[in-house]
């Protein structure tokens, strides 16, 4: 979805860090009470704000694609500190979070990014 989108690895750390914070990676529905909200999918993104129906922020390619734009619109987010970055995008209620997940995606897209 990163590359489709035209961005670079940078960006696919990003959203892979932020989807690694937000769901683990796994393509979460309606978590019933446990839900934040009525966030969903692997970036745990909301209809009433705006992403897209529950139909397409549950899509993994779509709601990467929803990601990267709302990146895109960041402005110096290549040279910002990821949490800040995907922070910026996410408005989490733990933005500091992000972080701790970086070197890992940067791995995930060293490994596959030319696969």
């Amino acid at each position: 979805a990163t590359k489709k989108a035209g961005m670079d690895e940078r960006a696919a750390v990003v959203s892979i860090a932020t989807a690694l914070q937000e769901s683990k990676l796994e393509n979460l529905g309606h978590l019933g009470d446990r839900n934040d909200h009525d966030s969903q999918g692997l970036f745990q993104q909301r209809p009433s704000s705006g992403w897209g129906t529950v139909e397409q922020i549950t899509d993994p390619e779509y709601s990467t694609l929803a990601f990267l734009k709302g990146l895109k619109q960041v402005d110096g987010w290549q040279d910002m500190p990821l949490t800040k970055a995907a922070q910026t995008v996410q408005v989490s209620a733990y933005p500091d979070h992000y972080a701790q997940w970086e070197q890992q995606a940067a791995d995930l897209v060293a490994e596959h990014w030319n696969k």
